[in-house]
């Protein structure tokens, strides 16, 4: 960190990072203290932090003040921060959606139109499929997914754009890909249209949202990854989601939803184009990103994000 700009200056002109918008940003990095750790920090607000896209997805923290991003009708993967602004990791990311990192610091991508599950070494950029078919037949659109800390990769796979005219899948599911990736298996049916997932740093319960029958579910996680115990959560959808520290829910509607554990609605933050997707980072982890159609948004919380993504060989 930083990645090098691959972008040429003339590529940028379509993008909007003011420095005014940086200083707002550095505002809030710089802002502490809160008396309700679990509340919205109404008195910092919300930053644009850069603008110009069609559709942002997949936000994920980088180990700084930064985050990687998905824009996915043009096919890229971009990185953000506040002293470099705008750069570009991956050219062709065939529709990427979903990104997180692994435990040796490679990026894994669901890649929509690929449909496909992948990995990028991130210190040689080369590309490697983990998952593309099961049982002899491919994915629907690969969307989002979360990495458990044995290494174990769950993804969703709902059917959006062509895939949903030529599912080859019997249904929308979630997978589990093992830790040694030598086995997908299918953990989760009976679902509508499984869309974000996240699950909980110890390894118990795991969240899914199903845009279709407009519900969160949890279900426990079990020794070898398979889930059990399907409930529901809420009774609304979601995009993307992830959680605090203090075991907060947050989801993507019309709004940013924060549920507390309980599954009781406690906050919502407006935010000017419809979010699809968010993440904590920053260096003291309480930066929310928000990935919202055109943009990326930021804003302090007043607690920090249950998990502190530092890839070691970012540096």
């Amino acid at each position: 960190m930083p990645l090098p700009n691959t972008m040429t200056s003339g590529s940028l002109s379509h993008f909007r990072f003011t420095t005014p918008a940086l200083l707002a940003l550095t505002c809030l990095l710089l802002f502490q203290g809160c008396s309700t750790p679990e509340a919205v920090r109404k008195d910092t607000g919300l930053v644009m932090l850069v603008t110009g896209f069609r559709f942002t997805e997949g936000p994920v923290a980088d180990d700084g003040d930064g985050v990687y991003f998905s824009d996915i009708p043009n096919r890229k993967v971009h990185h953000w921060d506040p002293v470099n602004g705008l750069s570009t990791l991956i050219q062709d990311s065939e529709g990427s959606n979903g990104l997180y990192f692994d435990k040796a610091g490679s990026l894994i991508l669901c890649q929509k139109d690929g449909r496909k599950v992948s990995q990028r070494n991130t210190k040689t950029g080369a590309m490697k499929v983990l998952a593309e078919t099961y049982n002899g037949k491919k994915f629907n659109s690969p969307n989002d997914l979360w990495i458990d800390a044995r290494n174990g990769i769950y993804f969703t796979d709902p059917a959006y754009g062509a895939s949903a005219n030529t599912m080859e899948q019997d249904g929308m599911h979630v997978y589990y890909i093992t830790p040694d990736r030598k086995y997908i298996i299918r953990v989760a049916d009976k679902l509508g249209k499984p869309n974000g997932v996240i699950g909980t740093p110890d390894g118990k319960t795991l969240y899914v949202a199903d845009t279709d029958h407009q519900r969160i579910y949890q279900f426990n996680i079990e020794e070898d990854g398979m889930l059990a115990n399907k409930r529901i959560f809420a009774t609304q959808g979601s995009d993307g989601m992830t959680l605090d520290a203090l075991g907060n829910l947050y989801l993507t509607s019309q709004t940013v939803d924060i549920y507390n554990p309980e599954g009781i609605l406690i906050n919502q933050i407006e935010v000017p184009e419809k979010p699809a997707n968010v993440t904590f980072g920053g260096l003291d982890g309480k930066t929310l990103f928000v990935t919202a159609r055109t943009s990326v948004y930021g804003i302090v919380m007043g607690t920090r994000g249950a998990y502190r993504i530092t890839p070691e060989n970012l540096k």
